[in-house]
C-alpha cells in the first residue's frame, strides 16, 4: 500500500510538472535539414518537415532556441557546424555562435508574464517565425531575405554577422550600459528587413512581448518555405 501511495504521489507531481512546463514546438519549413538547438534543451536533427516538441520548466529565463546548418557529427553526435555551432555537438550545451538567429524567452517572471523576442544581436542564419499557441499574443516573424541582401563587411559564411560581432565597440554592442549607444544604419538594415525583431543590444521597446504564463509557443524555420537565396551544403552532412 506504501508502495502504491508513493506511485500515486510521484504520478501526480509529474503531472503537475507537465502541466505548467511550456511545450515549445519547433518545426523545420526550410528545403535542408536544420540542426535544431535550445538552451536549455541540448540539440536535434530536423529534416525538412520534421517538429520537435521541447518541454520547459516555468521560471526558466535567458532561454534560447536556434538553428544550426551546414553540421557535420559523426555516429557519436561530434562535430561542428558551419552556422549556430556550439560545444557539445549535436546535444548543444551552451550558446551557439553567430551569425545565428535566435528565438530568446524568460516563463513565468514578473506579473506571470512570459517575455519572448526574435533577437539578430548574434546576426542572422535563417528566416523564423515564433509565437505563442494561444490567442492574443503578438505572432514575431522574421523571414527577409537578409543573408542574401546582407551588407559586404557583415557577411559571412551562411549567414549575416550583427555589426557587434564584426566590429566589436561600444557603438554597436552597447558596452558602457543603458542609453550608451542607439540605432546604426547597420541596426536599420536588420530592423527595416525584421520590424519586431531586436537590431542591437538596446532595441528594447519595439522588440519584447510578452504573454501569460503557461502559455505553449510554436518556433518554425524557414516560415515561408524555399528561401530566396540557397543555401550551399557541405558534401558530407550528419549522420545524426
Amino acid at each position: 500500500m506504501v508502495y502504491l501511495a508513493l506511485c500515486s504521489l510521484l504520478t501526480l507531481a509529474l503531472s503537475l510538472a507537465t502541466t505548467h512546463a511550456a511545450n515549445f514546438e519547433i518545426v523545420n519549413n526550410c528545403p535542408y535539414t536544420v540542426w535544431a538547438a535550445a538552451s536549455p534543451g541540448g540539440g536535434r536533427r530536423l529534416d525538412r518537415g520534421q517538429t520537435w516538441n521541447l518541454w520547459v520548466n516555468p521560471g526558466t529565463a535567458m532561454a534560447r532556441i536556434w538553428g544550426r546548418t551546414g553540421c557535420n557529427f559523426d555516429g557519436s553526435g561530434r562535430g561542428r557546424c558551419q552556422t549556430g555551432d556550439c560545444t557539445g555537438g549535436l546535444n548543444c550545451q551552451g550558446w551557439g555562435v553567430p551569425p545565428n538567429t535566435l528565438a530568446e524567452f524568460a516563463l513565468n517572471q514578473f506579473g506571470n508574464q512570459d517575455f519572448y523576442d526574435i533577437s539578430l544581436v548574434d546576426g542572422f542564419n535563417i528566416p523564423m517565425d515564433f509565437y505563442p499557441l494561444n490567442g492574443g499574443c503578438h505572432k514575431i516573424s522574421c523571414s527577409a531575405d537578409i543573408n542574401g541582401q546582407c551588407p559586404g563587411p557583415l557577411r559571412a559564411p551562411g549567414g549575416c554577422n550583427n555589426p557587434c560581432t564584426v566590429f566589436k565597440t561600444n557603438e554597436y554592442c552597447c558596452t558602457n550600459g543603458q542609453g550608451s549607444c542607439g540605432p546604426t544604419n547597420y541596426s536599420r538594415f536588420f530592423k527595416d528587413r525584421c520590424h519586431d525583431s531586436y537590431s542591437y543590444p538596446q532595441d528594447d521597446p519595439t522588440s519584447t512581448f510578452t504573454c501569460p504564463a503557461g502559455s505553449n509557443y510554436k518556433v518554425v524555420f524557414c516560415p515561408l518555405g524555399e528561401p530566396h537565396v540557397t543555401l550551399h551544403m557541405p558534401a558530407s552532412t550528419a549522420h545524426q
